[in-house]
């Protein structure tokens, strides 16, 4: 979708390709967020002892960007993605789709993401009212329990990576 698929490892990709853990994160752990040249470009902290699930996306200096809390007095599975100012995104799952999974994301600026295909396998992609915001799967990295996230020019790296933490969150609850 976005460029050639590249047999190297992920090595030396395109730095907008995210190398992302399946299945490594649980609330209380942390882990980093790879560019596609191998660079720790975000952690992800794992905040334990906390009534809501909560996740921090940082720098690697260890400046907050994003806060992510699972809201749990919801129908729907709703998670909301905060900066310093408040709600940036609020990600919920569809209640009932026949084919895939289905999630939206409304954003505080007025637009909203929709998210589809095959998410238990890091299969799918966000798209948006002007095109496709991003590309997740397995194609660029060759690495078990690995799977990318390919963020289109122009968008907010670390808000799509948000939001791709809270499908994996939600798509695999028994972490």
């Amino acid at each position: 979708m976005f460029g050639r698929h590249r047999d190297d490892g992920g090595r030396g990709a395109d730095p907008s390709v995210y190398q992302m853990r399946q299945q490594m994160l649980s609330i209380g752990d942390d882990f980093w967020i790879e560019n596609g040249a191998g660079q720790r470009v975000f952690k992800v902290d794992g905040k334990a002892l906390r009534i809501h699930k909560t996740l921090v996306l940082e720098t690697p200096d260890g400046r907050q960007l994003y806060r992510i809390e699972h809201r749990i007095v919801t129908i729907k599975e709703t998670w909301t993605i905060e900066d310093d100012a408040g709600t940036v995104a609020t990600v919920k799952k569809a209640l009932f789709t026949p084919l895939h999974e289905r999630y939206s994301v409304e954003l505080r600026s007025g637009g909203e993401w929709d998210i589809k295909g095959n998410i238990v396998d890091h299969e799918y992609e966000i798209d948006g009212p002007g095109g496709t915001i991003a590309t997740v799967g397995k194609k660029w990295f060759h690495i078990r329990d690995t799977y990318g996230v390919r963020v289109a020019p122009g968008q907010d790296d670390a808000l799509v990576l948000a939001v791709a933490i809270v499908v994996d969150q939600v798509s695999h609850p028994a972490r």
